[in-house]
This record gives structure tokens, sequence and C-alpha cells, in this order.
């Protein structure tokens, strides 16, 4: 599918999302970006269930097909489980000493 069908299909679910629900979304990090995609998918699922919205539905659907945004569950993330092994790994940083209060000297004139 050529970009301009895919960020035709993010602009509609943009649309659908923004008269539904209030959400406003990037439609072109949408179209280009799988993690944002899919988060958005789920979002519009969510919403078209609990707002009895199909046609919100049948575009999040369009949008993962044009994607082929795989499931949460099966995306490797290499780049974010490594930050998070090494802020893991990382020790604790001291604890800061408490700011010196400064005290009043002398009396009121």
């Amino acid at each position: 599918m050529s970009d301009s069908d895919k960020l035709a299909i993010a602009a509609h679910l943009h649309v659908l999302l923004r008269r539904k629900t209030g959400r406003v979304t990037d439609t072109e990090w949408m179209a280009a970006n799988a993690d944002y995609a899919q988060e958005i998918v789920r979002f519009a699922r969510q919403r078209a269930t609990e707002d009895n919205a199909p046609d919100l539905a049948e575009w999040a659907e369009r949008l993962e097909q044009a994607l082929h945004v795989a499931p949460p569950s099966a995306q490797r993330r290499p780049l974010l489980d490594a930050a998070a092994q090494a802020v893991r790994a990382r020790p604790a940083p001291p604890p800061e000493p408490a700011p010196e209060v400064p005290r009043y000297v002398g009396g009121i004139r």
C-alpha cells in the first residue's frame, strides 16, 4: 500500500477520533510509526465498543491492515529493552544533603 493511502486512512481515523472522542492524533506519525499506530488502533477499538461506534472499529482495522501492525506481544523492541536494563543496572544516586536554611541574624528594626 502506498504512503499516501496509509496517510489517508490515518487522517480518516484522526477525524473520527476527534469527532467521537475529542482525541487529537498525529496523522503523519500514525502512518509512519508502528508503535504509535498500534496504540491508536487499541484506543479506537476500545472506544468503539464503549461508545457503540462500529465505524471506529472499521477504520482501526483498516489502519492495522495498511501498516501490517503486529500485536504488542509479538513486537520486538530491543532498544527499549536495552534502555530498561541499563536503568535497572545503574546504581542509585547518593541522597542529596538538605539545603541550608538561612537564619535571620539580628533584630527587627
